[in-house]
């Protein structure tokens, strides 16, 4: 797929899910002072922000040490997608979340793998490998990302407050369903590429 700043920006969003993890916050900070709460979110999110842009430049370099392909990393990253996708429409039941810090959280759960997770680093390697020239680009569109993250944690509880639980769950799922779409055009272009690729041989 040839992304462009918007379109990586959303797909990034979606995959970060900063709506979806405004429970898990909140339940890591709950033992957390509140006045410390929005230090400690930003804090994770930078921690996170740097991952992510660590993966966007030694991409390349892993693919080649792991030997894989473009291709590969596309489909297996749109199996990735479409999996965190239902996980987003139809969330696992309640009681089997991370359990609950009894002390300040640092890294684990929140930066990695809350906002920094499995899908989000492969999509950021997806994105370098299939347009390397473009990383500026790229980067740009993980900042805006890592900053609507940081704005909606650190509005958490006000958004809770202020839109109720239900609307809050009503907006993860239609965000699951924009992701579930997205998902299964990555994996239907790279099979398609990859038939073209047995056709051509």
């Amino acid at each position: 797929m040839n992304y462009t700043f918007v379109s990586a920006t959303i797909l990034l969003i979606l995959i970060t899910d900063p709506i979806g993890n405004i429970p898990i916050f909140a339940n890591a900070l709950q033992h957390v002072a509140p006045e410390r709460r929005a230090r400690v979110i930003l804090r994770e999110v930078l921690i996170a922000f740097v991952l992510l842009l660590t993966f966007m430049f030694v991409g390349e370099s892993f693919l080649r040490v792991m030997n894989l392909s473009e291709l590969s990393l596309q489909i297996g990253g749109g199996v990735i997608l479409f999996l965190i996708a239902l996980r987003m429409i139809f969330p696992p039941p309640k009681g089997t979340d991370t359990p609950e810090a009894p002390t300040e959280p640092l890294i684990v759960p929140l930066a990695i793998p809350a906002i920094a997770g499995p899908s989000a680093l492969a999509t950021v390697l997806l994105l370098v490998s299939q347009a390397p020239e473009k990383r500026l680009t790229w980067i740009a569109a993980l900042c805006v990302t890592m900053t609507v993250s940081a704005v909606v944690l650190v509005l958490a509880e006000r958004i809770q407050r202020v839109a109720g639980d239900r609307f809050v769950v009503a907006l993860e799922r239609l965000m699951g369903l924009v992701l579930v779409a997205l998902s299964i055009e990555m994996m239907l272009r790279g099979i398609r590429t990859f038939v073209l690729q047995l056709a051509s041989a």
